[in-house]
């Protein structure tokens, strides 16, 4: 699924899910460069993201692969 993910001063790391109009903070992270592992945000759902330079610029639109079988994507 698409997804955007940008910093911001308030909240720190978010992400954004155009198909669903959802925006929900990155809470944890399997690396701390993100890319290459997983993420969680705030509502639960766990994220692989593709595998980027660890200088990579945000905000960034990519494609990412939700985990579990709910058919959400």
């Amino acid at each position: 699924m698409k997804v955007m993910i940008r910093r911001s001063p308030e909240t720190g790391l978010s992400i954004y899910v155009p198909k669903k109009d959802l925006e929900e903070p990155i809470v944890e992270s399997e690396h701390e460069n993100l890319w290459g592992g997983w993420i969680r945000i705030a509502n639960g759902w766990v994220l692989d993201l593709p595998q980027m330079a660890d200088d990579t610029r945000l905000p960034i639109t990519i494609n990412a692969k939700k985990r579990g079988g709910d058919g959400d994507e």
